[in-house]
Order: structure tokens, then sequence, then C-alpha cells
């Protein structure tokens, strides 16, 4: 891998001559608590030390909602709706958001890639900023706290500047068209890089084994915190509109006035959402809320075989954008057993019997 250094002092001018490579979102401050990535005129608005975003990058990607094809029912026939997607860069984009985009690229652009996707991805340049957790953060637990790819370019703070590693030939391209802007990587440097890393790793609120989580899960379906906490939610869908790594949609037919044409869309949906699991003769494979709380945590700590990680990454946004307060966090080392560590000894014995439970959790009978 390449690395420069970026001098603190040539960091705008780096920031306005990306504009040349495409239209550029950042984050910036949207109100006194929050912040999003949006379109940046002014790259001096440009936030460099937040944590979190409200919608993630994946937005840029995977549209909230967008128009696949406009039919005639008169005519039996549709016309396909391809966008012009133009060049666009993203910058500051976290490890852990990058996680979610490789993530995602293994749902979209698997065997049978998605078009609207993938022309969106290949349009698009992510450049990376380095962070430090707050209390909601937990990737490192994730193992996402550290992209080794996934980026075009990634800027690792520096007392005086940056530590740019160059991820993708584009990225080299960036860097050779601006050469000028950056410096040779010095010794110190590489020290202010490790120690930053060090005392980044420190500041995570918690350090432990998380890697029987998805099976705890599985047998401890009949476990207290499941009615407690799902009585609390107020299925509003919040914590998957925000999650970086959310993938379900779904599909409208939307008539005009005319009765005769209309358009089909696609638009995120949400599991905690008593439509997602309607389906023909009014059957609900998830009809109560629990159930529908339960796949959520499920869902999110499932195994990516392909990257060897959850589908989690750890930003801590459903947490941080909860209106009903619940933890995500909490609630998982609830079941680890680090919350509450009252274990009766009978527990022990039922054990067997609620590894059976996964399965009506997930048809969502009996819940």
């Amino acid at each position: 891998m390449r690395y420069v250094k970026l001098p603190k002092e040539n960091t705008y001018e780096f920031l306005e001559r990306l504009k040349d490579w495409g239209t550029l979102y950042a984050p910036v401050k949207i109100s006194e608590k929050f912040y999003d990535f949006r379109e940046v005129e002014d790259v001096r608005q440009i936030e460099f030390k937040y944590n979190r975003t409200i919608m993630p990058p994946k937005k840029f990607f995977f549209l909230p909602r967008e128009k696949m094809f406009e039919f005639s029912i008169s005519k039996a026939e549709y016309e396909e709706v391809i966008e012009n997607v133009e060049p666009f860069v993203v910058f500051g984009v976290h490890a852990c958001d990058i996680f979610g985009l490789k993530i995602m690229d293994t749902i979209y652009l698997d065997e049978l890639p998605d078009k609207y996707y993938k022309v969106r991805r290949e349009k698009g340049i992510i450049i990376g900023i380095s962070c430090v957790p707050d209390e909601y953060c937990f990737c490192n637990l994730r193992e996402t706290d550290f992209a080794d790819d996934g980026f075009d370019l990634f800027l690792h703070e520096l007392p005086d500047g940056w530590l740019v590693r160059v991820g993708t030939p584009t990225g080299h391209r960036i860097v050779d068209k601006n050469i000028k802007l950056f410096e040779e990587v010095t010794s110190q440097d590489v020290c202010n890089f490790r120690e930053f890393e060090n005392k980044k790793h420190q500041m995570f609120k918690y350090h432990e084994d998380w890697g029987n989580l998805r099976y705890l899960l599985e047998m401890e379906t009949e476990h207290p915190m499941w009615d407690e906490q799902s009585d609390l939610c107020l299925a509003c869908g919040n914590c998957n509109l925000t999650c970086p790594t959310c993938r379900c949609y779904e599909v409208q037919d939307i008539p005009n006035l005319d009765g005769d044409t209309g358009v089909r869309i696609r638009r995120w949906d949400s599991c905690q959402l008593r439509s997602h699991g309607l389906v023909a003769g009014n059957h609900n494979f998830r009809p109560t809320k629990k159930s529908r709380f339960m796949n959520r945590y499920l869902c999110k700590n499932a195994y990516n075989e392909k990257l060897g990680i959850s589908y989690c990454v750890g930003c801590g946004r459903c947490t941080y954008f909860c209106p009903a307060e619940i933890s995500f966090v909490r609630n998982l080392r609830t079941i680890m057993g680090l919350e509450d560590k009252s274990c009766p000894p009978e527990v022990a014995e039922e054990i067997p019997k609620r590894g059976f439970a996964y399965a009506s959790t997930i048809r969502g009978d009996g819940l």
C-alpha cells in the first residue's frame, strides 16, 4: 500500500480539488447535536471530528426511494428507468461505515448484481477518515474499527496533517494529480500514527469477546429481556433507517390519475414494521412486535461468511437515534450475562429445549 502525508495547511485546497472528480459530499453539522452527509459547496463547513451521521453513506448507493420503471396497462408494456449517475465523492467515511458498504456489496454485487446499486458503486469515490469513539461506539468488538480496503483514500489524523493510505488505482490518480499537495511520510509521522491508534483502542468503552454472541441469541429466545425491551420499542423502524447494513426494501406500483399508466418504485423497508412480514392471504410471518424485535437482533448478529464479520458494524446509530432510548449494546450484553450476571442452575437443563425455539422465532409462530 502507498502512504503519503497531507500537511494540515493543504487540507482545504485538497478538498476543493476533490470537486474535479465529482459532486462532493461530506459530513456537516445540521443541528446542535446531529451531523449528516450533504453536498458541500464551502469545504470549510466539513466536520472532521464527528461521531456519526444520521444517515449512513449507503444512501448514496442504495437510494431510500428510486424509480424502477414506468408502465402502461393498455399497452401491456413497461419502460425501464435508468438514471444517468454522475461521478461523486463521499469524503469523511469512518471505518465502520466502510465495512457497512462492504457488507452491502456482498448483498447487491453478488452473482446477480443489482444494476441500480452497481452503477453508483462504480461512479462513487470513497475517502475515509479516522475517528475516536464515544460511549455508543463498539466497532472494536465487531472488528470493524480499522479498514484494510473498501476505500480509495483513507486519512489518518496527525498533529500536523494527515497520513494518507492509498487503496485503489483511483486513489493513486487523485494523489498523482495533486502530488504537490503531499509530502513523504517520516518516521515521526509513523510514530504519531501508531500513538493515535493505540489511544483510540483504549478509548472504547467495552473490551470483551463477542465470538459466541450469535449462538447465545439463538439459545436465549426465552430470556426476559425480549419482553421487557420489545414493550419499550415503538416499532418506528428508526434503527433500520439509520443502520449502515440494513438492506430490505419493498416494491410499490403507483398508478397515475389516468388509471392506465404508472410507475414502479422501490424504497427502504423496516423489519420492525408490521407490514414487513405480511404476505398474501393476510398471513404475517412476524405478527407481534416482540417477534420483529427479536428478528432484528438475530439478523444483525448473524455471520457474513464472505467477510467473516457480523452484519452489525458497531456504529452505535440504532441506540443513539432510538426515540425509546433502547440500548442495543446493553441488550446484547444482557444476553451474554455481562449486564445481569445471575444465571440459575436450572437454566443449564433448559438449554436443549431453548435451541428448538429458534425455528419458531424465524417463523413467528406463537410469538
